[in-house]
């Protein structure tokens, strides 16, 4: 046995929810620029877990769902408001859905149709964790959901207090349809290697939010983000970029291990950055990040992957840099709990080997005789 370094081009699994062939992006086999354009976020969780895009009713139905499932138990409530001001807002994210099998009676129920009911549920009571989170550390009250609305609306919604801008909402909303889903990424694998075991959903999540945390993996639109404050404004963008480049600093938010000409997402992230810049006024964010990828990939030839605009995406709807991955697993939760149905449906343990390389012929030495 020959081993490979973060398993890279290993196949693990066969899996027809989402595919990256020859640099395109596609759910269920639609392209992603197609669902970016033309597809609420509700339809493309619909469209992960179902396997097809819904019909009239079915959305309308699967919109009634997730805003009853909306609101937290009180006991998740009362657990966050104990967590420190300065909890890591991952881990406080982490900690709460892991909590919250705790008040699902059907949370060790393996029906197909009590783990896609529980797929709904997380979808629905993640963003509501989130902006409690957000709120409680603040020192607020959290705000309960509103029903009849969409995900991204409710999350600006009880993030602030306020309604939200319509043009807010529809940039949030394609964000999370750029984010639901990416093949076999770190966080989805560790979701189908705990559920592989048949452990139950929310142990599948909580471990794909554990993986997300990395600066690996989700953690990158923050760093991203530190980045663009440290830079400031667009006149420091050269100096500081071509020093850190000189310095031989990776960096962030740019290459892709599965993309070699392009994050196929990055487009519309950089699209809707400049959009957001000229609604807020302040086009200081999308300047520095145009300035940024004109260097970087003139430079080193390394396209911006979906981190790189997120980052000013979400600062631009007034989001603190902290919640940027939680935004990421809010969407990425649709395509965890897809991943994780499927693996249910045809399972087998995920039980790899590793190839040895230590020490060979020990022998145990009398304890009196070792240094």
């Amino acid at each position: 046995m020959t081993a490979t370094k973060g398993l890279e081009g290993i196949v693990a699994t066969t899996s027809s929810i989402s595919s990256i062939i020859d640099g395109v992006l596609t759910y269920r086999g639609i392209d992603i620029d197609d669902l970016a354009v033309n597809a609420s976020f509700e339809e493309v969780a619909y469209l992960l877990w179902y396997g097809k895009l819904p019909t009239k009713p079915e959305l309308d139905e699967l919109l009634q769902q997730l805003g009853e499932y909306a609101p937290i138990p009180a006991g998740v409530l009362d657990q966050l408001k104990l967590y420190p001001k300065d909890a890591n807002s991952m881990a406080s994210l982490r900690t709460a859905i892991s909590s919250l099998a705790l008040y699902d009676e059907s949370a060790n129920e393996m029906s197909h149709e009590a783990n896609i009911h529980k797929a709904v549920k997380l979808q629905a009571q993640l963003p509501t964790v989130v902006a409690a989170f957000a709120r409680i550390r603040e020192g607020k009250e959290p705000i309960a959901p509103k029903t009849g609305v969409t995900i991204a609306y409710n999350f600006l919604y009880m993030l602030t207090g306020q309604e939200p801008d319509e043009v807010a909402v529809k940039a949030l909303d394609q964000a999370l349809v750029l984010h639901a889903d990416h093949e076999l990424n770190a966080s989805t694998f560790a979701a189908r290697v705990t559920v592989a075991t048949l452990s139950d959903i929310y142990s599948g999540v909580t471990s794909a939010i554990g993986a997300l945390k990395g600066p690996l993996h989700g953690g990158a639109n923050e760093a991203v983000m530190v980045m663009l404050e440290e830079i400031g404004t667009p006149a420091n963008v050269e100096a500081v970029i071509s020093k850190k480049l000189a310095n031989k600093e990776k960096i962030m938010g740019f290459g892709h291990r599965v993309y070699k000409n392009g994050d196929p997402r990055a487009k519309h992230l950089q699209k809707m950055s400049r959009e957001l810049g000229k609604l807020t006024d302040n086009m200081d964010l999308y300047d520095m990040s145009i300035k940024i990828e004109e260097i970087v990939t003139g430079q080193k030839g390394l396209k911006p992957n979906v981190d790189f605009y997120s980052a000013s995406v979400y600062t631009s709807l007034k989001i603190p840099r902290d919640l940027f991955t939680p935004i990421f697993a809010i969407s990425r939760v649709s395509g965890w709990t897809a991943h994780i149905l499927e693996q249910y449906e045809n399972n087998r343990l995920i039980r790899p080997r590793a190839e040895y390389v230590g020490p060979v012929d020990q022998k145990v030495t009398p304890i009196a005789q070792r240094q």
